[in-house]
């Protein structure tokens, strides 16, 4: 197949540092192409992929160091180009939530939308409702909540490739690890109580986003003055390796109606459990008692850092490998895909 890949231009593909959507992009893009498909990668110019790259822009929004830009303006010029390539291609793969919808109407019928961020948001459901023509993809089941009669093709987990991710049966290190961002959401000052009270280091490896630096300052920051906590900040993936390879733990305490949570089976790539609360997705990719402890509270967290020992780190590694792999979601993407072109052939796609 001729499959179109529409990244978002926030992060380049893979990200330099944080980001999850353009990790998942490029791992797709480079398992699709392993699988014998003819891929191109919509995105910003920096980006690394096997695919061939059409630029979006020159580079990632986010580490543009110019004061003033519209990452508007960025999407919809990248989006004409798009366009003009688009009967060059049986399959367009968006990830860009609905900003392409208006534009792509007339190609609803080959277009794939993989919805990656919370959708509990007031006017979502009119707009999606508006383009009833587009399929939907979530990221997981409990993704699709806030959306009941969205047009759903499938819920594809995401995955990562396996030989990108070094197992580590033994650890040096004798701490936990958080990844994430400075955010209410993400938990940040329920992991720093959880260490503190279970006597461990805490090893922060955190992205303060512009709106959420009064938060920070306010909230984490008084936080941190305490030999059990160092705040890393934004790491790369030769940070991440380290970090998340050798720690103890992953801390995963959201607050959140999380989608996904990509960083949790980045550390079971590498063995490590994670201890996470039980919200968004969390019981969807964390198998309790074998890859992790998915937990109620901060008591229960605490007591779950106690049992640790009780995981094997090799049966970590083997349910990333046996259910998160980037193969394994390039081969349901094809699913996906070839569903709605024998869809689009028979005349039931509209």
């Amino acid at each position: 197949m001729r499959i179109a890949q529409i990244a978002p231009l926030y992060e380049s593909v893979p990200p330099r540092l944080y980001g999850g959507t353009e990790r998942v992009v490029a791992a797709l893009c480079d398992a699709l192409v392993d699988l014998g498909h003819d891929v191109t990668l919509f995105a910003s110019a920096e980006s690394r992929t096997r695919a061939r790259l059409i630029p979006g822009r020159s580079q990632a929004i986010r580490l543009d160091e110019a004061l003033l830009k519209s990452d508007l303006a960025a999407h919809l010029r990248m989006l004409r180009a798009v366009e003009r390539h688009a009967a060059q291609f049986d399959v367009l793969h968006f990830h860009l939530e609905l900003i392409h919808l208006p534009i792509f109407e007339l190609h609803c019928m080959k277009s794939v939308t993989t919805l990656h961020g919370r959708l509990d948001l007031a006017d979502l459901p009119e707009a999606y409702d508006c383009w009833r023509g587009f399929g939907l993809v979530s990221i997981s089941d409990q993704q699709r909540g806030p959306l009941p009669k969205a047009n759903w093709l499938a819920t594809v987990p995401h995955g990562l490739p396996t030989h990108r991710y070094r197992f580590r049966e033994h650890v040096t290190g004798d701490y936990l690890a958080f990844v994430g961002r400075a955010s209410p959401e993400k938990g940040l000052e329920s992991a720093i109580r959880i260490a503190l009270r279970a006597g461990m280091p805490l090893k922060i490896a955190a992205k303060v986003d512009h709106a959420d630096r009064i938060y920070y300052s306010a909230h984490v920051k008084p936080l941190l003055d305490h030999p059990l906590i160092e705040f890393i900040g934004e790491v790369g993936d030769d940070h991440k390796s380290e970090l998340l390879g050798n720690a103890r733990a992953l801390l995963f305490p959201i607050q959140w109606p999380e989608p996904f949570g990509l960083v949790m089976i980045e550390a079971m790539a590498y063995g490590t459990p994670v201890i996470a609360f039980r919200r968004g997705a969390v019981p969807e990719v964390i198998d309790h008692g074998i890859s992790g402890f998915i937990v109620e509270s901060e008591d229960e967290a605490v007591a779950a850092i106690s049992r640790l020992q009780q995981l094997a780190r090799r049966a970590v590694r083997a349910t990333f490998e046996s259910r998160f792999s980037a193969d394994q979601m390039a081969k349901a993407y094809v699913a996906v895909y070839a569903s709605l072109l024998q869809s689009q052939r028979l005349g039931l796609v509209s």
